[in-house]
């Protein structure tokens, strides 16, 4: 800001002082020059009085005393005025006078500076002319002068042309010196503009930058950082303003962690003290399912009920555990080299219940070559078992796919689905803790509304990423991407988080989730599923060719 301050000021006061100076520059000039002019046309008026005075009162009766007298005018007339001038006496091209005389000046060298156009004008005129014109020097420099012309009368010559030439180097000089001393101060007065400039913008941005400082301090976590308060002006109203600001954002952000840490240790000790009347409850039911055979239909549903909801409760509070877990700073990462091929069989095989149970194709895609990386074999795998069993819930009647994929730096694995899909909204809410896209449509598998969050968690802990494209009506598909080894800052993955191509099969049920069709990329290249017998093409065994 203070660069960009002075910067401007230095430009205009450039630009403010070259019109400036070329204003008064010219102003001198022209002034010099007028009062110079007068003066000139003065002395020659007086001059050529005083010359044909004299020549009006002279006797002379031949040539020879007529060239003498002209001779004899020719000094006076250079040496008149207040500064040293040249004089030309010639006669008028068209002269018919008889008497034979020669035309004389004091500067022969000069004398081209008069023109053919000014005598024709000065003889015509018979008046007194003047004309600006270029000197050259001696030195070989050029200045500038004025020719003044006009008439006289010789005795027995008839009229003769009178002019002077008056050179106006001391004017020049003059303006030079005025000039150089216009630079002079303007240089000085620019350099005092920006002086002041910078002086007062450093009290103006100074406490901006404090601000600035304090405010990236307090940005970092160090919240008792404040602004220094000088005098009773505006800037020490913004500083304790800005104090203020500081103060209460640090006594909310203190409550909000105090609320955070009190709710943590809430969930945690709550999912504790809950294991052990669940234990209890645990063994009840089971010996209560045991009998379920005995019972009436009525109760042998309840306890089956009861048997599933015990399970889903063991799970809610496992995730629980793990979430405090993380949000206390206290997940630890069992890293070692791992095959992330094996770790994704070990996961289809556990969604391979759940997909046989909805009819739904699971195909995957492995490299010839091994996927290895540092990997937590149980983190990763619980990563891929949630996004499966995700996509089995979501495929509707399309196919699942898993694809792994490998690059020198990292390993990436995407499941992808061919179902309802999921709006923009949804993709930026999907990890969010118990978030569900549309409430109302029933899940089968009895999730938490955990398992994405502790995804994302799972995938931060390794360094990497979880991403998650989707679209209404063609589908999702999620991406998890580790470095292999650990501390890498990833860059890119080895896989495309967006598909290049969309699911042509069975017409997509909408349920109470509105579909909107997109353009498709090209039909996939997805088996189709047999009506009758709703088999899953699943293998366990990893190919030569690198697909199943």
């Amino acid at each position: 800001m203070q660069a960009q301050v002075i910067t401007t000021t230095l430009v205009v006061g450039t630009i403010t002082m070259i019109a400036l100076g070329g204003y008064l520059t010219t102003s001198i000039r022209d002034g010099l020059f007028r009062e110079r002019l007068d003066q000139i046309l003065l002395e020659s008026a007086r001059s050529t009085s005083e010359a044909q005075g004299n020549f009006d009162a002279a006797t002379a009766s031949t040539a020879t005393q007529v060239q003498q007298l002209l001779n004899d005018m020719l000094p006076k007339l250079s040496t008149g005025g207040a500064a040293q001038r040249e004089a030309f006496l010639w006669r008028p091209e068209d002269s018919t006078s008889p008497v034979a005389v020669i035309d004389l000046n004091t500067a022969p060298s000069l004398a081209e500076v008069i023109t053919p156009e000014m005598r024709a004008r000065t003889v015509a005129a018979r008046d007194q002319l003047w004309q600006s014109v270029s000197v050259d020097q001696a030195d070989g420099t050029v200045v500038p002068g004025i020719v003044v012309g006009s008439l006289v009368e010789v005795p027995l010559a008839g009229p003769f042309e009178l002019y002077y030439l008056y050179t106006l180097e001391q004017e020049q000089r003059t303006l030079a010196f005025i000039q150089r001393i216009l630079l002079g101060g303007a240089f000085t007065l620019v350099g005092l503009i920006l002086a002041i400039t910078w002086l007062v913008t450093r009290q103006a941005v100074h406490p901006v930058r404090q601000a600035a400082v304090v405010a990236a301090r307090l940005a970092d976590g160090h919240l008792d950082e404040r602004m220094v308060v000088r005098g009773q002006d505006e800037m020490a109203t913004l500083a304790a303003s800005f104090n203020e600001m500081a103060a209460s954002l640090q006594d909310q952000i203190e409550q909000m962690e105090s609320l955070s840490t009190l709710q943590r240790r809430f969930v945690s000790d709550v999912s504790h003290e809950l294991r052990t009347p669940l234990t209890t409850i645990r063994m009840a039911a089971e010996v209560i399912h045991a009998s379920s055979d005995e019972f009436e239909p009525a109760i042998r549903r309840s306890a089956e009920l009861l048997a599933l909801q015990l399970d889903r409760f063991e799970d809610l509070l496992a995730d629980l555990l793990e979430i405090s877990r993380f949000d206390a700073g206290a997940a630890t990462l069992e890293a070692e080299r791992r095959d992330m091929r094996d770790v994704a069989d070990r996961a289809l095989d556990q969604a391979m219940v759940l997909a046989q149970t909805k009819g739904v194709w699971i195909t995957a895609s492995y490299p010839e070559e091994p996927a290895v990386a540092d990997l937590d074999p149980r983190r990763v795998e619980r990563i891929l078992r949630n996004l499966l069993v995700n996509a089995v819930e979501h495929a509707e009647d399309g196919p699942v796919e898993i694809t792994v994929g490998a690059s020198a730096h990292s390993v990436a694995v995407t499941v992808r689905d061919y179902g309802v899909g999921m709006s923009r909204e949804a993709t930026a809410h999907v990890f969010d803790r118990f978030w569900r896209a549309d409430p109302a449509r029933a899940r089968t598998s009895g999730g938490t509304g955990l398992g994405l969050a502790i995804s994302l968690e799972d995938a931060h802990l390794h360094g990497g990423w979880l991403e998650a494209w989707g679209s209404p009506g063609t589908g999702a598909c999620f991406r998890l991407t580790v470095p292999r080894r650990a501390g890498i800052v990833l860059e890119s993955s080895p896989l495309p988080l967006e598909p290049e191509r969309t699911y042509s099969g069975p017409a997509v049920s909408t349920g109470s989730i509105p579909v909107v069709r997109v353009a498709d990329h090209g039909p996939a290249a997805v088996p189709t599923m047999d009506d009758e017998s709703h088999s899953i093409l699943v293998a366990h065994d990893r190919p030569q060719e690198g697909t199943r």
